[in-house]
């Protein structure tokens, strides 16, 4: 089947390629180590050319072999390649923004194979303490794509910077940003708590639970930097074994997370996007913490990706027998 788009998810950490058949059918995939910031060093020949450009050397394996053989085919990417550290730097697009119409505002970077790669501006927040995201809103209009048209929502996207995006009739109006797998990642690595923890090699629920329970209780009301020591002193009562503080951790920090939500978000539909264990994690805390309408989206990054590619005419959609 002939491919109609190459589609790129370029983050800080990874980029994901796809190639995309009619209808946005996603006929090959690739994930590669080379985020804009681990981008590959070692110079080679591209297109005839000598090159050392990272960016160009990324791009020309995610997808070179595939370029080569269909020269033309429109290239669309999403994420952190966009940024001012990225490849070409797409502006920001303010809320409330229509997450279709980013479609009409791509920037376009020039490849040394000729190609042009179309990369979706991010969305900015000026409303009080301003607020970024490149990516996300990519993602955002890949779960509306298969929803119905209207309506009010809130998409969950957890990760390293957790984001809480509010869609009204396919705009987003308004989105919170929390760093909760990074806060995570440092607390554990290179800090105090992190000296008795050990792995477990399997989730403990128990403890989980527990974090989340703490994070609601009247010990969390005084905040997160308050609660965070009983990750460390819980262990020393002998309370959490080491192989249980981690995930007492993570569901202390979640359910802080979560404590940030405004109250209208219990009555509003949920959807999560991303990683499928820690989408289980979030959706095991929201229903300890209340909130009911929950539910699970796949593929949101390809299919965003292709509706943005159709909105800008770079491909059409599939012809209905």
């Amino acid at each position: 089947m002939p491919a109609q788009l190459i589609a790129l998810d370029w983050g800080t950490s990874s980029l994901r390629a796809y190639k995309l058949g009619p209808g946005g059918q996603v006929l090959e995939q690739r994930s590669l180590a080379s985020g804009i910031m681990h981008l590959p060093s070692e110079p080679r020949l591209i297109a005839g050319v000598h090159c050392s450009d990272g960016f160009e050397l990324a791009f020309d394996s995610a997808c070179g072999d595939w370029l080569e053989a269909q020269p033309h085919l429109p290239v669309i990417a999403c994420g952190m390649v966009g940024s001012a550290q990225g490849w070409g730097q797409a502006p920001y697009r303010n809320t409330p923004v229509d997450v279709a119409g980013l479609g009409q505002a791509l920037h376009k970077v020039r490849s040394l194979r000729g190609v042009e790669v179309h990369i979706v501006p991010g969305v900015i927040e000026q409303v009080g303490l301003p607020n970024v995201m490149r990516g996300e809103e990519t993602q955002v209009l890949g779960v509306l794509q298969s929803l119905p048209a209207g309506g009010e929502l809130l998409i969950g996207l957890p990760g390293s910077h957790s984001k809480w995006v509010e869609v009204v009739d396919g705009c987003i109006t308004h989105f919170d940003t929390f760093m909760t797998g990074e806060l995570f990642a440092v607390l554990s690595k290179h800090s105090l708590l992190g000296r008795t923890q050990k792995s477990a090699g399997q989730f403990q629920a128990e403890a989980f639970d527990r974090g989340v329970q703490v994070a609601r209780s009247g010990d969390g009301r005084r905040g997160v930097l308050s609660t965070l020591f009983s990750a460390r002193t819980l262990g020393l009562t002998a309370e959490l074994t080491a192989e249980q503080q981690p995930d007492y951790l993570s569901g202390l920090l979640i359910g802080h997370e979560l404590a940030g939500l405004p109250d209208r978000a219990r009555t509003t539909p949920i959807i999560l996007v991303g990683a499928a264990a820690l989408c289980a994690r979030y959706q095991r805390a929201l229903a300890r913490c209340g909130f009911s309408h929950v539910s699970l989206a796949q593929a949101a990054s390809e299919r965003g990706l292709w509706q943005l590619a159709l909105a800008a005419g770079l491909t059409q959609p599939a012809i209905e027998a």
